[in-house]
């Protein structure tokens, strides 16, 4: 039995309806079943899944879809709705919540940063908002237009800001992660980074060496480009010149046109032919990572079904144009627009692992703001196929990076902690 709720313009941010997900699935006998913004992808999604009615109105960006099939599909939808309820914070009486950035800062005097993570097409708004506060600003939101990006830097360095973003996955700053870090330790090493996973990766390579770092800052991901000029990277190099915990700098990016020199030691993981981050963060760190497992001896196809960008380009320049091998980046823009990012939701990707016909090549990122376990998912979905799995982390993280490791390995899986060298064990 199939049951589908379409609630017109209701809106509900991807984590939100990511838990609804799971708590509609964990209804006995419900055999599909998901909470989502009807966005095209999620729409396509849901028909996948054979969680859609061709007989159905139109479902917009703006309207809630709760869909369930099994045995009784309406105590799924029930379920969600009392997630959904209890998601709803209540404020102390007599205090209205504060709908705007000026509104928050005020009732944190000495703040100094703002998280901003809505939509794309509202996120320039809030961010102007944060700056005029005088607040520095991490934009988790990707989906901005990129001449938004640019007045928001030029604004920002006017103010001697920091503008991370759009689209910043990560950064580290004082030992605090935003969005999604890694629990790594502090150290001499300086990261600017125009890439989220390149950042974890690389700082977790570092931490299996015993180095640390000192602060990674996130740029967002176009921050190099011709377009953008690398504004915000000049002024996070700056920054680590003059700070005193700070010997190293490392910059990680896509190949750059922009210059960028350094009074200390600059490493540029510049992701292009012949250059991985595995062997900067070795040349940085000085050290020696953890053995590498035997090679899976694998001849056949590669379906490479990533979350992580960078990790997704430095897999498919090792692996060049060899058509054996597809590599797509699940936590593109294309694939997040009304939905949570694939570290969080491995809904897109369970999908994905489902309807691979070769060796399944999975990064899985651990850290902060990531999903709480992911092997308890992925894991299963692997038994009985090929499988490599790149995993990013520690042990300090809140997964564990052991426990994640023999879970995946149990299931069959070969397991690196080095995506480049995962990469290339498929070459041989």
């Amino acid at each position: 039995m199939l049951k589908v709720e379409v609630r017109r313009r209701t809106y509900h941010d991807s984590i939100v309806l990511m838990l609804a997900s799971r708590r509609m699935l964990d209804v006995p006998g419900v055999e599909a079943a998901m909470a989502a913004m009807g966005t095209p992808l999620n729409l396509d999604l849901l028909r996948e899944a054979g969680l859609w009615s061709p007989d159905l109105d139109p479902a917009g960006s703006d309207d809630l879809v709760l869909a369930a099939r099994g045995e009784d599909p309406a105590a799924a939808i029930r379920a969600a709705d009392q997630a959904l309820a209890e998601r709803i914070v209540t404020q102390p009486a007599g205090e209205l919540p504060a709908r705007t950035v000026r509104q928050a800062a005020a009732r944190l005097p000495g703040a100094n940063l703002a998280v901003v993570s809505v939509p794309g097409e509202h996120a320039p708004w809030a961010c102007w908002d944060a700056l005029n506060q005088g607040l520095n600003v991490f934009c988790f939101s990707d989906n901005v237009a990129l001449e938004d990006e640019l007045g928001l830097k030029d604004e920002a360095l006017r103010r001697g800001l920091l503008f991370m973003g759009p689209d910043c996955g990560t950064a580290i700053l004082d030992g605090v992660g935003l969005g999604f870090s890694n629990v790594v330790p502090r150290g001499r090493v300086g990261i600017v980074g125009a890439s989220g996973t390149g950042i974890q990766q690389l700082s977790c390579l570092l931490a299996h060496q015993g180095v640390g770092i000192s602060q990674a800052i996130g740029v967002g991901g176009r921050d190099l480009s011709p377009e953008i000029g690398g504004r915000m990277t000049r002024e996070a190099i700056r920054r680590l010149d003059d700070d005193p915990e700070t010997d190293v700098i490392v910059v990680i990016s896509k190949p750059a046109q922009a210059e960028l020199s350094a009074r200390k030691p600059l490493f540029k993981a510049l992701l292009g032919p012949g250059v991985d981050l595995t062997e900067v963060a070795l040349e940085v760190g000085g050290g020696r990572l953890p053995p590498d497992p035997e090679p899976p001896g694998w001849r056949g196809r590669v379906d490479g079904i990533f979350s992580g960008g960078t990790l997704k380009d430095e897999a498919a320049l090792i692996w060049g144009g060899d058509p054996r091998f597809t590599a797509v980046d699940y936590g593109a823009d294309e694939y997040t627009r009304g939905r949570a990012h694939p570290m969080i939701d491995n809904t897109i990707r369970l999908e994905a692992i489902r309807k691979a016909s070769g060796l399944v090549y999975l990064d899985v990122v651990l850290g902060r703001g990531a999903h709480p376990d992911p092997a308890s998912e992925l894991a299963p979905a692997l038994a009985g196929k090929p499988a490599v799995v790149v995993l990013v982390g520690t042990d300090q993280d809140p997964q564990g990076l052991a426990g994640q490791r023999e879970a995946f390995q149990a299931a069959g899986a070969t397991v690196y902690l080095s995506n480049s060298r995962a990469a290339r064990a498929l070459l041989v």
